[in-house]
């Protein structure tokens, strides 16, 4: 299958001189890659993606209308996760959770998405950091062409350039403080 480009989103920000957009892509019939190069040091990146605290204030695009109402996570190599979000019409918060197959400190995380079941993507996220920047690759597995077509079909991955414009703006809050 020929990749097909999904979705590029900017996310232009005056905080950033080398801001990137965002690229959505799928690569086959089970993946979906996304990439977006942040301004910062790697360690400092990794830190935002695996510090619950930190996690919390960027990982859910905000014009959605869901807050991240909980992040708990032993993030190592077999420790598990769970997030609890919240949506204004749903009377029930949603929980997404999983276990941490790798975690290689400022270069890989690498976990599974159990709230689907048989059809939750394992997703890779890998920091590779060149000349100050970090590039960033989310790699996300479905066990199926219908579970990456549902996903898509759902919404669920359009956030991605939003969050990432998040991740930058606390990037460089981050950098600035180390």
């Amino acid at each position: 299958m020929a990749s097909e480009m999904l979705m590029i989103a900017g996310g232009q920000s005056d905080t950033m001189a080398r801001r990137t957009p965002t690229t959505v892509e799928r690569t086959s019939d089970t993946e979906l890659v996304v990439m977006r190069t942040v301004d910062g040091p790697a360690r400092v990146v990794f830190k935002a993606w695996t510090q619950p605290k930190l996690f919390q204030q960027w990982w859910v695009p905000k014009s959605c209308g869901v807050s991240l109402i909980s992040f708990e996570a032993n993030i190592r190599t077999g420790g598990t996760y769970r997030l609890l979000m919240g949506h204004p019409s749903s009377e029930q918060p949603m929980a997404f959770f999983g276990r941490y197959i790798e975690v290689t400190p400022h270069a890989r995380l690498v976990w599974t998405n159990d709230e689907g079941g048989e059809d939750g993507p394992v997703t890779t996220v890998t920091f590779e950091e060149r000349d100050g920047a970090t590039d960033i690759v989310v790699h996300e597995l479905y066990p199926s062409k219908a579970a990456l077509d549902e996903a898509l079909a759902s919404g669920s991955t359009g956030g991605w350039g939003e969050q990432f414009v998040e991740l930058d703006d606390l990037i460089v809050f981050l950098d600035a403080e180390a």
